[in-house]
């Protein structure tokens, strides 16, 4: 048997230590988190949280102190745990916050969290045989690479030197997505599975009824991944957010539909209406869930499939939010009494006319509708004058369709103008809170 010399060794040591993603990383350092939030846009790394080995000063840092390859740094402070604060305090966190525009005029949306809106653009279009596929689905950010370049004190009056050694994170913390559970559902009449995403609240107390929101997502992110429809845009995971949860406590229900299909352009819907039904029901089952307090929404195909729902399963939704889709106008006369708020973009060339012809036929059958068009850019005080003018009004069905071009982000342009429909619908705060106002 050959001896390993300690030369080769050291050697292997060195290799394995030099593809750490720490290695020659500041002594001090004992972690590398990097956070991200889901925006309008998608998922974004909007913090990195650097762990040292004491209580750091947070007043000694400023955004000079650090640098994160590719990435504007916007605030800099110390926290006693790896997330972002509105206010820094001392603590072995230093929280690196990043500006999550990634293109001119993204994130500048009035009504995004923290004032950091929805950004983004995309194409979007419709075949023939379905609802209209906007693009890829995002991938996941990259990894982040962030260094010292400024002296870092303690709050014992310690000082750590620059070190200019480029550290990338070992860790990520997906703030509200990591909240949801990741399940699957066997249907017992097909045999079929259908993934799912849910969010339990927080402080989940089985002698209380709580209500649910379930959240269909559009065909541009089917696939196999079960987090996909979180992290695609805000529609999944704002109704989790702990500023929502904090006014309405709630369920979040999320399926991950892995199969084209779903429905179509010719008002049809597959088997998975029916599986879908039934999760909503095994979930309602299994916790304390209120049946008169249960909501849909989705954009595009989720927005056809909570249509096709609504009309075939009439009593299950309390009230929809309904973001750039369409359907059959003669099938939803039906839904004439429902409590719907439908939002759509003057620029969405399916969209736009098919719930013109809709909301006709559904008050041709006696249904009470608010028509009105905002500018997407408004601000919040704006548009929550606006929600309040359509509540007053005592309608069942509101109308809402986005001025054209005012979906796009300041500075930006483009032709149709789906996509952007859900960049801005679910950060209306008053269509949220109407939603849960709503019961059977």
């Amino acid at each position: 048997m050959q001896r390993i010399s300690v030369a080769l060794i050291l050697a292997l040591v060195v290799t394995i230590l030099s593809s750490s993603p720490l290695y020659g990383r500041n002594e001090h350092v004992r972690s590398v988190t990097a956070i991200t939030e889901v925006f309008g846009d998608g998922q974004k790394v909007s913090a990195v949280a650097v762990e040292y080995d004491a209580v750091i000063a947070s007043s000694a840092l400023s955004s000079s102190t650090f640098s994160v390859e590719g990435k504007s740094i916007t605030r800099v402070y110390a926290n006693q745990a790896a997330q972002q604060a509105a206010q820094g305090a001392d603590g072995r966190y230093v929280i690196i916050e990043v500006s999550t525009a990634s293109r001119a005029g993204a994130g500048s949306a009035p009504f995004g969290p923290d004032g950091r809106g929805p950004g983004g653009s995309g194409p979007d279009s419709a075949g023939p045989g379905g609802p209209g596929r906007g693009g890829e689905a995002l991938a996941p950010p990259p990894p982040v690479s962030v260094a010292q370049l400024g002296v870092v004190t303690t709050a014992a009056g310690s000082q750590y030197p620059p070190d200019a050694t480029t550290m990338t994170n070992d860790q990520t913390i997906n703030v509200v997505v990591d909240d949801f559970q990741q399940l699957v559902f066997t249907d017992p009449k097909t045999g079929e599975i259908l993934r799912y995403n849910l969010f339990v609240p927080r402080s989940y107390d089985k002698t209380k009824s709580y209500p649910m929101v379930l959240f269909i997502h559009d065909a541009s992110e089917i696939g196999t991944d079960t987090r996909r429809t979180l992290v695609q845009g805000a529609g999944g995971v704002i109704w989790a957010t702990r500023s929502e949860q904090a006014k309405h406590e709630s369920f979040v229900l999320a399926p991950q539909y892995h199969t084209e299909g779903v429905v179509n352009d010719r008002s049809e819907a597959s088997e998975y209406l029916d599986i879908t039904v039934n999760l909503v029901n095994a979930v309602a089952s299994q916790y304390n869930i209120d049946r008169n307090r249960i909501y849909t929404t989705g954009q595009s195909m989720g927005c056809m499939l909570s249509i096709a729902i609504n009309i075939k399963y009439p009593d299950l939704f309390a009230a929809s939010m309904l973001v750039a889709g369409q359907w059959d106008p003669t099938l939803m006369s039906v839904l004439a009494h429902k409590k719907m708020w439908i939002l759509v973009a003057e620029g969405d060339t399916k969209a736009f006319p098919g719930m013109n012809a809709a909301t006709a036929a559904m008050e041709a059958e006696g249904a009470k509708v608010s028509r009105a068009r905002w500018n997407a850019r408004a601000g919040a005080a704006e548009m929550a004058a606006n929600v309040k003018r359509m509540i007053d009004d005592g309608s069942n069905i509101k109308y809402v369709v986005f001025e054209k071009g005012t979906v796009w982000p300041e500075g930006q342009s483009g032709g149709m103008e789906h996509m952007q429909t859900w960049r801005i619908a679910y950060y209306i705060e008053g269509v949220r809170d109407w939603l849960f106002m709503q019961r059977k």
